[in-house]
């Protein structure tokens, strides 16, 4: 996938993940302060606004740098500022590289993962993003194929999210309602995998014209 690739993917990709906001603030205020829906529309904002202004022949790494810059302004929230850290970490990983490939792609989201962890103090458990990450990580790792992969990525995912209802949160503001999230996903890792499949939704379309 080259930056050009991955460009008119985000486009795509950004305008159905946007429709999430609602559920996410919905199920940000079962566990937490329920800014989550503001969060995710101005982060996509800046993110749309972010890209139009990318020159065409762009690096990924430099696509994903102006994303995660984008959305490091747009909101001053704990999402956002994890979200843009972990990218930034992430776009790092993957400099140097014009077409991007499964192990690229691999490395890219272990780099996020391991910056979420280490800036949140998370692990897996804890109730988190990481939840979903990691495991959607694995499963596209194991995958038999290149093709098979970002479809055991979103399954694992789901999994996760699934997985996390059953928690108690031990990190962020959900952490301090304790018992009484439990029974309700976490807000973060639902939005994560409502953005893969935002990505799957867009995957046959922008990239291939």
């Amino acid at each position: 996938m080259t930056g050009d690739d991955l460009h008119r993917l985000l486009d795509a990709a950004l305008e159905t993940f946007v429709s999430s906001a609602d559920e996410l603030r919905d199920l940000d205020a079962a566990t937490g302060d329920g800014d989550l829906g503001v969060t995710v529309r101005g982060g996509v904002a800046a993110a749309q606004a972010a890209l139009s202004e990318l020159e065409p022949g762009a690096s990924p790494a430099d696509v994903v740098r102006a994303v995660a810059s984008a959305i490091a302004r747009s909101n001053p929230a704990t999402f956002s500022t994890l979200s843009a850290s972990a990218l930034l970490a992430a776009a790092k990983a993957i400099d140097g590289i014009d077409d991007l490939g499964r192990s690229d792609l691999l490395r890219f989201g272990r780099a996020a993962a391991d910056t979420i962890a280490l800036r949140g103090k998370a692990t897996l458990g804890d109730k988190t993003v990481l939840d979903a990450l990691v495991p959607s990580l694995d499963a596209a790792e194991a995958a038999a194929s290149d093709e098979s992969a970002f479809e055991a990525a979103v399954g694992a995912a789901r999994q996760g999210v699934d997985t996390t209802a059953a928690l108690v949160a031990r990190r962020g503001r959900a952490a301090w309602i304790g018992e009484r999230g439990r029974g309700h996903p976490d807000a973060g890792a639902t939005a994560y995998l409502r953005f893969l499949e935002a990505i799957g939704s867009a995957w046959s379309g922008p990239i291939d014209g």
